[in-house]
């Protein structure tokens, strides 16, 4: 790992040292770092939300056929066959639900490697922090004491820029498209 880091060490270290204002530059850099996570989670995800999107399609619609099914046979007071497709809806659902867990946890894999480039860089360093957390913290805090409050700004932020991006601004009409299609599956149920 330590010549991985060496490599991107070139390119982040260049955000760190943006002003003569050594907490400005950690700020900057941290919250550049942190949106640049952000963006690669969001883009390898969709890039497997794309690829796998086939799969992702049979699974919604032998959820809902399979929901559709349980509730005729429920209706026709098959109970049998309710209970069977009822049982078969519910896996078709777990199918579904791991994938996106899947894809969700897809969206934090740059975390750790944001987390031990800044460990190479500020392991050392001890922030100091103004009461009532200087009770709690009084050697101060690291860099991940500002890292993931930084990254939690970036998500948000992403949040609402992602429908101005050039590539993602596709990747929010697909999942509109998606939310859209999914609530008209329920009501139709």
């Amino acid at each position: 790992m330590h010549s991985i880091y060496v490599k991107i060490d070139l390119f982040l270290i260049f955000f760190y040292r943006m002003t003569d204002i050594p907490i400005a530059n950690f700020l900057i850099g941290t919250l550049i770092l942190s949106f640049l996570c952000v963006i690669v989670g969001e883009l390898s995800v969709s890039l497997a939300l794309k690829f796998n999107k086939p799969y992702v399609d049979r699974i919604s619609a032998e959820m809902v056929e399979k929901e559709r099914l349980s509730i005729a046979a429920y209706q026709a007071g098959d109970k049998a066959g309710y209970k069977a497709l009822n049982k078969e809806a519910t896996d078709v659902w777990g199918k579904g639900f791991f994938t996106m867990v899947a894809y969700s946890a897809g969206i934090l894999w740059p975390l750790p490697f944001a987390m031990g480039w800044l460990g190479t860089r500020f392991a050392d360093v001890d922030f100091p922090v103004a009461p009532p957390l200087s009770l709690l913290f009084d050697n101060g805090v690291g860099y991940m004491f500002t890292f993931i409050p930084m990254y939690i700004l970036s998500r948000i932020l992403f949040k609402y820029m992602r429908p101005y991006l050039p590539y993602f601004k596709g990747v929010q009409k697909m999942l509109d498209a998606a939310d859209k299609s999914s609530h008209q599956g329920n009501k139709t149920s």
